[in-house]
């Protein structure tokens, strides 16, 4: 899978059921990931000004 331009790759350790359940949760909310990391650390520094 290519990395959309302007983008960059970000590895994480979490915890691997809490992962697992998540992706579950995603797949059923037709929800991808990625976006809700992106959505959650601009909500963090939304909060922040």
């Amino acid at each position: 899978m290519a990395i959309k331009k302007g983008n960059i790759k970000l590895t994480l350790s979490v915890n691997k059921t809490l992962l697992q359940k998540y992706k579950r949760y995603c797949e059923e909310r037709g929800l991808v990931i990625s976006k809700q990391v992106e959505n959650f650390i601009n909500e963090i520094l939304e909060k922040r000004k």
